[in-house]
């Protein structure tokens, strides 16, 4: 599946959606559905401290960052930073690898001064 002819550098859940209807062949509303089902899982798997693993993509855990001092950069005034938890999304080694296959050929284009 390429992804050429999205318009702009954000992939948008419209624009999922719409690449569903294209290349599978559902009906757009179908299509709209799987993609905000999809999207409202991981979103609950990872609200509940659940770790979610996408074969062949990545994973999205839970963290927990403890509450630190940190610094206002307009004022230099020192505040506190609470504890809070994020996510943060691990990719896989097969994602890693499709990405420097595919950038890596374009930027060695330009190595090769003779």
């Amino acid at each position: 599946m390429e992804f050429d002819h999205i318009e702009t550098p954000t992939l948008t859940k419209a624009q999922l959606a719409d690449m569903l209807h294209q290349e599978v062949g559902l009906n757009k509303r179908e299509s709209k559905d799987i993609v905000d089902a999809f999207f409202y899982m991981l979103s609950d798997a990872v609200i509940q401290g659940k770790e979610v693993k996408i074969t062949g993509f990545g994973n999205f855990q839970v963290r927990a960052k403890a509450a630190r001092p940190g610094r206002n950069p307009r004022t230099s005034e020192s505040v506190a930073i609470a504890e809070r938890h994020v996510v943060t999304f691990h990719a896989s080694q097969k994602l890693k690898e499709l990405l420097q296959a595919a950038v890596l050929p374009s930027s060695q284009q330009g190595d090769n001064k003779g």
